[in-house]
């Protein structure tokens, strides 16, 4: 009988050590080393003699068949994964207790099933007839999809063996647990263990895998680093407060293009996909108000317009504030000084809150201008005009500095009505044949003349 040894896991990286530490030596993480009992199992004749046989081949001897990608019949989750599922793959899906996450895969596997390929749904948190319950509101026909109420590896391998099925969903990975190990269902050693037997079984078998994943209160999926790691895809399911929207945000594909977004509204019979998301995050906006402004943001490789609102006051404590809301606050503080500094708009005496509408994080600095153009209008208590959009990264200098993809921005400002854009004076691209009207500005200063005179 093996023997069981305590070992010490980090929660961050999945680093071993053999006694407690403050710090994790492998990543120096504090205080997320914990304790686990491992009972090794040895490697059984059948594995050893798989492993013999691997040999190193030139890489332009490797022969294969390409196999086309696998259409879920979702399109916002199509073009998330990069075009459909494919055959052979682990996803992981993230997300918060109630998001959405079951529900969502529940209409995947509806979708695959339709489209003729064998779907076992695994469930370790419900019961079959619970998860029966729960497919019934579903406009997808559910009747043929397999539903297996199982928290054991070892059993789930067995029945897998058994219907041979093009795809699998587990739900959830953290209810998994495998009896080599003798710690509990959930833990580090646990998660890292029945990640990596699901992505052998997947591999060998050339089926698709879902799994869920649960979030942290810091927003990581629970589990050692090394899950998101041994994946092939990752997704994040994401739910703006009070918003009956939701994002599913790819953070990893090895398959496509990373942090792209899909988008999808909840609804009384499931997700259904929104089709115009600009137009969705720009829906109720204020006809005559300062301080509102549109940005040409870009997401993976989709284009989003989306608003930008500043509100304005004078600053009754020692020292003003500075709030934002889906925005870097640090970020704000330093658009604040280049628009005091080089624009001579005075800031430094009032309080200024930044929000971007939708509950969507704007990260990239191509949205420093319309947060730039949002500020003055609300210090001017002028209203932009509601037919331009700003695109362009605002530098320490007062500079306006063109950014990359600048067609396919444009291209959304047009499709959607605008008439005008403000970019930077070494923007490469041609006004003529341009979608929409361009004003090319060299620094803040040049664009606080233009919009105000």
């Amino acid at each position: 009988m093996p023997k069981i040894r305590t070992v010490y896991l980090c929660t961050e990286c999945g680093g071993e050590s053999h006694r407690w530490e403050g710090q994790c030596p492998h990543c120096k993480a504090w205080n997320t080393l914990v304790e686990e009992r491992v009972r090794p199992a040895p490697a059984t004749r059948g594995e050893r003699a798989a492993g013999s046989d691997a040999s190193a081949v030139v890489l332009a001897d490797v022969q294969g068949v390409e196999r086309p990608r696998w259409q879920i019949g979702l399109a916002e989750l199509d073009f998330v994964l990069g075009g459909g599922v494919v055959p052979g793959s682990l996803v992981l899906l993230g997300g918060e207790p109630g998001i959405g996450k079951s529900t969502l895969l529940l209409q995947v596997s509806a979708r695959l099933c339709g489209a003729g390929h064998k779907v076992l749904y695994v469930s370790g948190e419900e019961s079959a007839y619970q998860v029966k319950l729960r497919a019934e509101r579903l406009p997808e026909a559910t009747d043929d999809v397999l539903v297996l109420a199982e928290t054991s590896a070892e059993l789930v391998i067995d029945r897998v063996d058994q219907i041979e099925p093009d795809v699998l969903v587990i739900d959830s990975v953290q209810t998994l647990y495998t009896e080599r190990l003798e710690s509990a269902p959930g833990s580090v050693a646990q998660v890292r263990e029945v990640a990596a037997v699901l992505q052998r079984l997947a591999k060998r078998r050339e089926m698709a895998a879902f799994i869920v994943g649960h979030v942290t209160k810091e927003g990581g999926i629970a589990g050692p680093k090394t899950l998101e790691h041994i994946v092939d895809v990752v997704l994040y399911f994401e739910s703006p407060t009070g918003l009956d929207h939701r994002i599913v945000r790819g953070t990893k594909n090895r398959f496509g293009a990373a942090d792209e977004i899909a988008l999808f509204r909840m609804g009384a019979q499931g997700l259904e996909p929104v089709d115009n998301p600009s137009a969705m995050f720009l829906q109720g906006r204020p006809d005559r108000a300062s301080g509102s402004a549109v940005v040409a943001a870009l997401e993976g490789t989709r284009p989003l317009l989306v608003e930008v609102q500043a509100l304005v006051n004078k600053s009754v404590y020692g020292s003003p504030q500075r709030v934002a809301t889906g925005f870097d606050g640090r970020r704000l503080a330093l658009l604040l000084a280049v628009l005091e500094r080089r624009a001579r708009l005075r800031t430094s005496d009032l309080d200024v809150f930044l929000n971007v509408v939708g509950g969507l994080r704007l990260s990239e600095p191509a949205t420093d201008l319309g947060v730039i153009a949002a500020v003055a209008s609300a210090i001017r208590d002028v209203m932009l005009d509601p037919e331009a959009v700003f695109v362009g990264e605002v530098g320490l200098g007062g500079e306006v500095r063109p950014v990359r993809q600048l067609e396919r921005r444009l291209g959304e400002a047009g499709r959607l009505g605008f008439k005008r854009a403000f970019l930077a004076r070494s923007s490469e691209i041609a006004e003529k044949g341009a979608p929409v009207a361009l004003e090319k500005v060299p620094d803040v200063g040049r664009l606080i003349d233009v919009l105000f005179g």
